[in-house]
């Protein structure tokens, strides 16, 4: 997995979710218009402060988290 520097994680910053490079936009919201059909253009066109790289990168990490392994260690 390459090394994600746009996506940042902060207890004081919408909750500690994953947002893009700090601010108040979370890589859900970015995925979110993604899923929902959005264009890149359109997604850029909404939120200016973001770039193309951000939402590659939220798209990356959306995809990295769904491949992680859940673990039931009271069956353990």
């Amino acid at each position: 997995m390459n090394t994600l520097n746009r996506i940042t994680l902060n207890p004081l910053i919408m909750g500690g979710k994953p947002c893009i490079r700090g601010m108040r936009i979370t890589v859900g919201t970015v995925v979110g218009l993604v899923a929902t059909g959005y264009s890149f253009d359109e997604i850029l066109k909404t939120y200016p402060y973001l770039e193309k790289d951000d939402i590659l990168e939220a798209l990356s990490y959306a995809s990295w988290r769904a491949e992680e392994m859940e673990l039931n260690l009271s069956a353990a």
